[in-house]
């Protein structure tokens, strides 16, 4: 029988989904290998080790106890496990995992009954958030290998979805909510942090590797993801917006030209911002 997500275990892609994804893969492998070295790993495009972009999202207390190690591979935009308001029991998949923090965190509030999953397509970052998951401790935490446009988890086995920073990466977004549909049980929770955009993306960045693998390029306008939502068949959507990424903070974290180019041409005419998406499975 042929493998029903095609290749090695992913889902089929396009030719030109295929070249964001390796663009995506290379990004997070060479992040998770800089944080193997001591060093903190970066998002939104920009340089390793200046990232304004995440810092300060998590309260201290919450970190204890964590290693060193899940904090330098936080690359999201938000703090998903603060806006997921998570009870013990409860069954939670994070999408695109990364080092494992929000994972770890959520096994945590869930616990003892509840469960936290992580899905990440990267080898060198689930090597890191098992890594990490050992060194904590935690036993109600678990890391899966695929993709989010195909998630190896039975239909209704999940009560919260979330990710920070991470749908936006996707080529196939439609895919990615109906999955995420797919695996919630009724009345399941959609809560996750991702990046938005007020306004037009001009059409060569849409078609840059490097800035989709960096965040930028990816991103939905707030209508489009509240009509991919409703697509899908969420209901209860909102859209609130928590950080503007202006020039100044792109500056302080060190990214690179072309996102500061690709910023600039966008405030033309809108603005790229950190936001809190919620929805929930009728």
């Amino acid at each position: 029988m042929a493998n029903p997500l095609g290749g090695r275990g992913g889902p089929r892609q396009l030719p030109a989904e295929t070249g964001m994804l390796e663009a995506v893969r290379r990004r997070y492998a060479a992040a998770a290998r800089s944080v193997k070295t001591g060093e903190a790993a970066s998002c939104c495009d920009t340089e390793a080790g200046k990232d304004a972009i995440s810092r300060d999202l998590y309260a201290s207390g919450d970190l204890a106890g964590l290693p060193e190690a899940a904090l330098r591979a936080s690359l999201g935009c938000g703090n998903p496990t603060a806006l997921a308001a998570l009870h013990a029991g409860d069954v939670v998949l994070d999408l695109g995992s990364g080092g494992g923090l929000d994972v770890l965190l959520s096994a945590r509030r869930v616990a003892p009954t509840g469960k936290a999953y992580g899905l990440d397509m990267t080898d060198e970052m689930l090597a890191l958030a098992r890594e990490n998951k050992r060194q904590a401790g935690v036993a109600n935490a678990e890391f899966l290998q695929g993709h989010m446009e195909e998630i190896p988890l039975p239909e209704a086995s999940v009560d919260v979805i979330m990710s920070n920073c991470v749908i936006n990466l996707s080529p196939d977004k439609d895919r990615v909510l109906a999955e995420a549909f797919r695996v919630l049980r009724p009345g399941g929770r959609f809560a996750v942090s991702d990046v938005v955009v007020q306004g037009r993306l001009p059409r060569w960045v849409r078609r840059s590797a490097e800035l989709w693998s960096g965040c930028l390029a990816g991103t939905l306008r707030e209508e489009e993801y509240r009509a991919k939502l409703a697509g899908a068949g969420f209901t209860n959507i909102d859209v609130e917006i928590t950080r503007v990424y202006d020039e100044a903070l792109l500056e302080n974290a060190g990214a690179r030209v072309l996102a500061r180019l690709a910023l600039r041409l966008v405030g033309r005419r809108g603005r790229f911002c950190a936001a809190f998406v919620r929805a929930r499975k009728p």
